[in-house]
């Protein structure tokens, strides 16, 4: 157990830390290789942990190809600023249809894609329209978060949904049936307390006539049109795959390379750059920590987590679902909700009862929200700030996220 978890926190912390630039994937492929040679794990392992987490990778690269042409032809560019022009200058309304716009673009996107294509669309917009540093700060801290407590409606709205339900067994439209009301439910309550939280920093009007017409955003309009039905039938290619059980990456990642040939007929793109800028680095970071998290299973963490939910999961349901929701958010804020994920899934896999998978979902897609190395999508996304310019210190990010996180996360699964 010891060796095990040691090399778990030594990777954990060189792929939150990147010395030097190094990156994610290859750091997490380091550990796994390192688990391996020391025999905390078997090469039957790594061929178990590749069959786990090779759809959602594939997907999570299919959804990200898809995010990128979109915002090279100004798609999510057109969406902020109608955002900010349907508040009629109300910084208060901008605020709340901020937060509504990155809930629509994490759910369809995935909460990496919210963080990674949306934040510098609204820091830019934020400047443009001359907002304070308290007041961008409170935009920029709304958006981060709601693209994670929204990315729970679709099987692909998340690398841990896609993990959980390839591991379950769960259909995509029985996932959808199951997830819709704590979706609304999460959006609905991260504005009511987002906004009380930080409605001392939203400026009362803004000046939306210093931004351009939506309109000027679009590379193309007739793609444009396009992307709209595009996307309707992608959606709809999710419901008839999931009646022939075909994997959630036929169509994901299928379709963000069909929609990159189309951008690319419209000569507005560059697939080479659109292919060589995804990253692939995420592939390697999924499947070299998963194999790193592997070892903590064989060691017996995972055993002695299944003892505790055992024991949740003879109290009720509702006694069952939050407890299993906080130790999974705890997990996923301490140790990121990647590993988080499939730990809590093997040990929940002998239990019969499976609104705890999706309790598991929940927890591993809010808890992350109270530290900043809780998830992908927010090591990202203050990776993009800082490139911007915008400094969110640890203390500052972790004193936010514990003071909203709880509360939304009980309403959250109540609703479950």
């Amino acid at each position: 157990m010891i060796l095990a978890a040691l090399i778990f926190l030594v990777t954990l912390v060189f792929v939150i830390w990147q010395p030097k630039g190094l990156q994610i994937g290859t750091t997490a492929v380091l550990g796994a290789v390192i688990a391996l040679v020391v025999g905390v794990v078997s090469f039957a392992d790594v061929l178990v942990v590749t069959s786990i987490v090779w759809d959602a990778t594939l997907a999570f690269i299919g959804i990200i190809i898809l995010s990128m042409v979109l915002d090279e032809i100004g798609f999510f560019e057109w969406c902020a600023i109608q955002m900010a022009k349907l508040s009629g200058g109300n910084g208060h309304l901008m605020f709340v249809y901020s937060i509504l716009l990155g809930s629509f673009i994490s759910a369809l996107f995935a909460n990496d894609g919210a963080a990674l294509i949306l934040t510098p669309i609204l820091l830019a917009q934020m400047r443009i329209l001359k907002l304070g540093a308290k007041a961008i700060i409170a935009f920029l801290l709304a958006g981060g978060f709601i693209s994670d407590s929204a990315s729970l409606p679709f099987v692909f709205s998340n690398l841990t949904n896609i993990v959980t339900a390839n591991y379950f067994h769960i259909g995509f439209t029985k996932y959808l049936s199951v997830m819709f009301v704590p979706y609304i439910a999460s959006t609905l309550i991260s504005i009511i307390v987002l906004w009380f939280f930080l409605r001392k920093d939203i400026v009362a009007q803004v000046d939306i006539s210093l931004l351009k017409n939506p309109d000027d955003a679009l590379k193309s309009k007739p793609l444009f049109y396009i992307a709209w039905l595009f996307l309707a039938l992608l959606l709809a290619s999710y419901f008839v795959g999931d009646l022939y059980h075909l994997p959630i990456s036929v169509f994901a990642l299928g379709g963000g390379l069909l929609f990159l040939v189309i951008a690319n007929a419209f000569k507005v793109v560059h697939p080479k750059k659109i292919i060589t800028t995804a990253p692939w680095q995420v592939v390697w970071f999924s499947i070299g920590l998963y194999i790193v998290v592997y070892g903590l299973k064989n060691a017996g963490l995972t055993d002695y987590l299944t003892l505790i939910l055992q024991d949740l999961n003879t109290r009720g349901d509702t006694i069952a679902i939050v407890g299993t929701g906080f130790i999974a958010a705890a997990l996923s804020a301490v140790m990121n909700n990647m590993p988080t994920v499939m730990i809590m899934d093997i040990a929940l896999q002998d239990i019969p009862n499976q609104a705890l998978a999706y309790a598991n979902i929940i927890g591993c897609n809010l808890g992350p929200k109270m530290t900043p190395f809780g998830s992908l999508a927010t090591l990202l996304w203050l990776h993009v700030l800082a490139q911007k310019g915008v400094k969110i210190t640890f203390v500052e990010y972790s004193k936010f996220g514990l003071l909203v996180t709880p509360p939304i996360l009980l309403l959250v699964l109540l609703s479950l």
